[in-house]
């Protein structure tokens, strides 16, 4: 009943204000009704899109690591990386590991980007009421996921010239405690950096920046997929990097570091937690170098 009132008193209040019909107020109301049903619906799919591909990222990585540990061999897609020796790796070994680095940064980044990707729908589809052109949200997180790629192959390169160096364990461990201790001291200081809290700033207002920043059709979808991945990877690639100190293939290590960084997206206080951390890292590392 308080429901159905409040519908009527809606439809006389713009008869009287605006000149509109009864009828016409009831058109309005119900499309109103009919937007917000859809825009319920998109969220639901994207979500649920979400989930599956980080779910399936994350199985596989834990099938992969899980091997790892049983046999010392590790693998991606079949193709060999290391083994329980320290062998030298050929170039060619840059391919499975550049395909375990991607398959780790979508099951790691995808999640923390779900308030971006979410507002992108909503936004998306709410000027496609007003009849501007539909986009796909694939797009947008085709886009994102291009640069965490692009980032993908660099610690690839890297992870190789570490191996050929002695510097990382078949395990894909970093066998010195100088490289690991500097790694977090370097990353707890980045946590205090201006470049970290602008990108980090930007992450967590997906609104301002679809606003501000927005481009039309499928070609600024993914240009602004593009952006959106260089602010996150300029604000956690050193975090990523902390993978050389426990564990490239360390599950429980790569678990902390993924929900590390949603909790500084999507925490009221996420950039305090992040320079506490970094206090953190910075005091551990030096730890590490000084035992």
């Amino acid at each position: 009943m308080h429901r159905l009132y409040g519908r009527r008193d809606a439809r006389r209040y713009a008869k009287h204000i605006h000149g509109v019909s009864p009828s016409l107020a009831g058109l309005a109301m119900n499309r109103s009704i009919s937007i917000e049903s859809v825009l319920k619906r998109d969220r639901a799919v994207v979500v649920a899109g979400l989930v599956a591909i980080s779910a399936l990222a994350w199985g596989y990585m834990v099938r992969e690591a899980n091997a790892m540990v049983q046999t010392g061999v590790c693998k991606c897609a079949g193709m060999k990386m290391s083994g329980p020796d320290m062998q030298s790796w050929s170039a060619s070994t840059l391919i499975p590991l550049f395909l375990m680095w991607t398959e780790m940064m979508v099951a790691m980044m995808t999640p923390s980007a779900a308030p971006m990707i979410l507002t992108f729908a909503t936004v998306n589809r709410r000027r496609s009421e007003q009849e501007q052109p539909f986009v796909p949200t694939g797009i947008f997180l085709l886009g994102y996921l291009a640069i965490w790629a692009v980032f993908s192959a660099l610690a690839a390169v890297a992870q190789w010239i570490l191996h050929s160096t002695a510097l990382l364990s078949p395990m894909m461990v970093s066998t010195s405690p100088i490289l690991g201790g500097a790694l977090l001291v370097a990353a707890g200081v980045f946590q205090w950096t201006p470049l970290k809290n602008a990108c980090l700033t930007h992450c967590r207002s997906p609104l301002s920046f679809l606003m501000t920043g927005w481009r039309e059709g499928k070609l600024g979808a993914f240009v602004m997929g593009l952006k959106h991945g260089a602010y996150c990877a300029g604000c956690c690639w050193f975090l990523m990097a902390l993978l050389f100190v426990a564990g490239v293939m360390n599950i429980w290590w790569v678990a902390i570091i993924a929900v590390f960084v949603l909790l500084e997206k999507v925490l009221p206080r996420g950039l305090f937690v992040g320079k506490v951390t970094g206090v953190f890292l910075a005091v551990w590392g030096v730890w590490m170098m000084l035992r």
